[in-house]
């Protein structure tokens, strides 16, 4: 097969088995010999699977050619523009998904009223099962969510005995930010990198949440909400633990370490499945179905 033929969809690695994000900076990616190399700012080159990569996350310092991206989007291989060690993310390309029917599934709930506060719902009960959350709002399950967090940083801290002062921290001023929230920060964006290449693979909408609704990715931060209590905030309090002034490869490292032993990426399409009522990957059975279905 040519390199620039659009794979099958059935030779495509579904999102549950594929490896976590890889993390790249001050280097080039190009095509050659009919596959995607890396070749770093010291002169090491390596091939790159992009077919068996959840996502590229690009970091400062990269070139990257017309026809590696090509390659990637072909693979519906996301990749994911961040800063220095990941401390932040700034966008994702959004790959070709071979089907429109899951981008239809996923506007035709959030539109209805009614199941777009359903699903909110589901979201709230998969991170805190067994709250009664039938007559809530969204906005009341966003405070409730945010109590519920607030605690879970406290009881970390103590857990780990790193300080803990609130979330805070200026995008203009990262340096006057304490290590635990530029940790956090850090291990949040390689999570949102994650959950928008498995979001962009299986064709849902990035833009469209429903418990979130501001900027260009609020569903990505719905469903990574789904994930933080059990892979990014305690990756974030371990690595202070184990070094206050720590980098950003030792938060990815124990993120990455959480997120496989979770089966995260093994998860996430079967849980996102369970939000919208339907079998994993398998949309066009819950395009008939009522709305009252959820």
């Amino acid at each position: 097969m040519a390199l620039f033929e659009r794979p099958p969809l059935e030779t495509l690695a579904p999102a549950k088995d594929r490896w976590t994000p890889l993390y790249l900076e001050h280097g080039r990616m190009e095509v050659d010999d009919s596959s995607v190399k890396w070749i770093s700012s010291n002169g090491t080159l390596c091939r790159i699977p992009v077919a068996t990569v959840s996502a590229l996350l690009i970091g400062p310092g990269v070139t990257v050619t017309s026809a590696a991206m090509k390659a990637c989007a072909e693979s519906n291989t996301p990749v994911c523009w961040t800063g220095e060690d990941c401390l932040r993310f700034y966008a994702f390309g959004l790959a070709p998904n071979h089907t429109n029917d899951m981008p239809r599934l996923h506007a035709t709930a959030w539109a209805d009223k009614k199941r777009r506060k359903l699903i909110a719902q589901r979201m709230f009960l998969m991170r805190f099962p067994g709250e009664d959350v039938a007559n809530k709002s969204i906005k009341e399950l966003r405070g409730m969510e945010g109590l519920r967090i607030r605690a879970l940083y406290s009881r970390l801290g103590i857990e780990h005995g790193v300080t803990w002062k609130g979330r805070n921290y200026d995008r203009s001023n990262w340096d006057t930010s304490d290590d635990i929230n530029k940790a956090l920060s850090t291990a949040n964006a390689s999570l949102y990198a994650m959950c928008s290449a498995v979001v962009s693979s299986l064709g849902y909408l990035p833009s469209l949440g429903f418990v979130h609704d501001g900027g260009t990715l609020p569903f990505v931060y719905d469903v990574a909400d789904l994930y933080k209590h059990l892979t990014s905030i305690p990756a974030a309090f371990m690595a202070i633990r184990q070094n206050a002034q720590t980098d950003g490869e030792l938060v990815r490292k124990l993120l990455k370490e959480l997120l496989e032993s979770g089966k995260i990426l093994q998860r996430m399409p079967k849980d996102l499945a369970h939000l919208f009522d339907t079998e994993e990957a398998n949309p066009q059975d819950a395009t008939s179905r009522p709305p009252s279905a959820l």
